[in-house]
């Protein structure tokens, strides 16, 4: 079997290379994937593809760099704009996962005679029958599945998931073990083309658009103050609303259609039901009423539901608690334990 590795210049694809290449024919490569012409940018990616470079002369295997900026700007950037721009709180991490990890560099390593890919994600891939199952990485602190959801069957059975089996103090004493030159390297935690964190105002860059300051409303339809638009709030934000009720106030809903963003207490965010929309079934063919553990958020602790199929690629999760804040536009992925059975995004709550 031949892989090709994909490396971002941190310790993770530095120790997959490592665990990769020992058993079997391997390349590396980096994907240029955004520098916006920021000159701070355009350098940080230089020092992490040298490193990734580095990192396989030791290994004694090839590394290249793939250029899929383009790709990555249709594909991925355009969505989280576009989603902002309609209310909705997208991940653009999945999105990535789906269409540029472990879709354009697929179809690369194919085109290359590769037979599959691998990368340093913290999850797992196992055969069971015909069908490959996603489960949760053995050091859960660490898991990744979460962000994986969206992988076809053909997807996840040309992919190697090394790191699922190792701690992160495990992998960096690999690196340690072997002098890798990041072995001390910090891990990044921003999304990688908003380092600051601010997403409205990297919005307003890209489009050009001064968007236009709102209503706040109470859940009367009242008018309780001005908001600076819709694309700087969350659902569940409290924080920085620039208003004062005299009370704790957080957002319960936004609606870019009428610029309008609504305010209430904390109570009124929690849901029995969610509806879920683009399901990718992985685990088996249907989910329809199945006992299930849902994840809204990445940090989310996963919960009892039931997930209740109303279409080919919609379900409803019941969750034998009301949960908070379920934001449109995130992802909902639903558990049997460590395996994934599948997920989706969210579309609304339901009370």
């Amino acid at each position: 079997m031949k892989t090709l590795i994909g490396m971002s210049g941190g310790v993770d694809s530095a120790v997959t290379a490592a665990l990769v290449s020992k058993a079997q024919n391997a390349a590396g490569i980096t994907l240029q994937l955004y520098d916006g012409d920021n000159a701070e940018i355009i350098a940080k990616n230089t020092r992490e593809a040298q490193d990734a470079a580095d990192v396989c002369k030791k290994l004694g295997i090839s590394h290249s760099v793939l250029d899929l900026k383009t790709e990555f700007y249709d594909l991925v950037i355009k969505y989280f704009i576009d989603e902002y721009i309609a209310g909705r709180t997208p991940n653009p991490c999945i999105q990535c996962n789906i269409h540029i990890k472990f879709g354009a560099m697929l179809k690369f390593a194919e085109q290359n005679g590769l037979d599959r890919i691998a990368t340093g994600h913290y999850a797992r891939v196992e055969k069971c029958g015909d069908r490959y199952l996603l489960k949760k990485a053995m050091d859960v602190t660490k898991d990744q599945s979460y962000v994986l959801y969206g992988l076809t069957q053909d997807q996840l059975s040309r992919t190697v998931l090394p790191l699922g089996d190792y701690t992160k103090a495990q992998a960096r004493e690999i690196a340690e073990e072997m002098k890798l030159c990041v072995a001390r390297k910090s891990d990044s935690q921003d999304i990688c083309f908003v380092p600051d964190g601010d997403y409205a105002a990297f919005i307003e860059r890209n489009t050009g658009i001064n968007f236009a300051a709102g209503d706040y409303l109470d859940i009367c339809g009242n008018v309780l103050g001005s908001h600076k638009g819709v694309i700087h709030y969350t659902i569940g934000q409290r924080k920085g609303l620039g208003i004062a009720l005299g009370r704790h106030a957080f957002v319960l809903s936004k609606n870019a259609d009428t610029n309008q963003v609504v305010l209430g207490d904390e109570e009124h965010l929690f849901y029995k039901q969610i509806e879920v929309g683009n399901v990718n079934v992985i685990a088996s063919d249907s989910l329809d009423n199945i006992k299930a553990a849902g994840k809204l958020r990445y940090r989310h602790t996963e919960q009892p539901c039931t997930i209740h199929q109303t279409g080919k690629d919609t379900v409803i999760l019941e969750f034998d608690t009301p949960q908070r804040a379920p934001s449109p536009g995130q992802a909902a992925v639903f558990y049997d334990g460590d395996t994934v059975l599948g997920g989706g995004t969210i579309i609304r709550g339901i009370k």
